[in-house]
């Protein structure tokens, strides 16, 4: 059975007790922890940025998968990277044009980090075809991103069937991430649409059955 890696969204988490938040969802078997970061311009949202990976990047032993939703992406990876991101995910849209996708990439890559790419809903699939070869993750965002709490969007299940088909017809190494209003349900539809891994947040944090949820969205 293929192994799904599930990533808690800290954004759903209680930020008074966010040590605490972190710590359950890595005993409970998770093995990455996913960083909403927004900066109020290229989505209508501010959550927290820089200092806040800083203070939490080397208190557990999870990945730290940081998807960066702000404008110009180049200037802002170097510090991302710096401060814990190992993986770094940026936009698509947010970039002007392909050449800068392809220079963030790069970026990310030469400063050791693992580079990913997301869309939004409505951005078509195929644009990414040509950057495969070079991420290392591509994340499809299943909601509008700049809020959590969000019905799931089904159109996203065909963009990762199509991603899953492309990446493994060329052998590629490139994950398929799913973010957005992901709980058992949706979960298993993403699973058998061929995801890798599954970001969750508020079907995670605050519920005592926390280590159940984990081992189901696995499942």
């Amino acid at each position: 059975m293929k192994k799904i890696i599930v990533a808690p969204s800290i954004l759903s988490a209680d930020f008074n007790h966010l040590e605490r938040e972190i710590k359950a969802v890595e005993v409970a078997g998770a093995e990455w922890l996913h960083f909403d970061v927004m900066d109020g311009h290229f989505v209508p949202n501010i959550s927290f940025g820089i200092p806040v990976l800083k203070s939490i990047a080397h208190s557990h032993k999870m990945v730290n998968d940081v998807h960066i939703m702000i404008a110009d992406p180049l200037k802002y990876a170097p510090e991302f990277i710096k401060s814990g991101a190992e993986y770094l995910t940026f936009h698509y849209e947010a970039c002007k044009d392909d050449k800068e996708v392809e220079a963030v990439i790069d970026l990310i890559h030469e400063l050791g980090g693992k580079a990913g790419l997301s869309i939004k809903p409505k951005t078509p699939v195929e644009v990414v075809d040509k950057f495969l070869a070079k991420l290392d993750l591509l994340l499809v965002m299943s909601v509008e991103p700049g809020f959590g709490g969000q019905s799931f969007i089904s159109g996203a299940l065909d963009k990762i069937s199509y991603l899953r088909k492309a990446i493994d017809a060329k052998g590629y190494k490139c994950l398929v991430e799913v973010d957005g209003g992901i709980n058992n349900e949706t979960g298993k539809l993403c699973k058998d649409a061929g995801v890798d891994v599954l970001v969750a947040g508020s079907y995670l944090f605050g519920h005592e059955d926390l280590k159940k949820r984990i081992e189901g969205l696995k499942k």
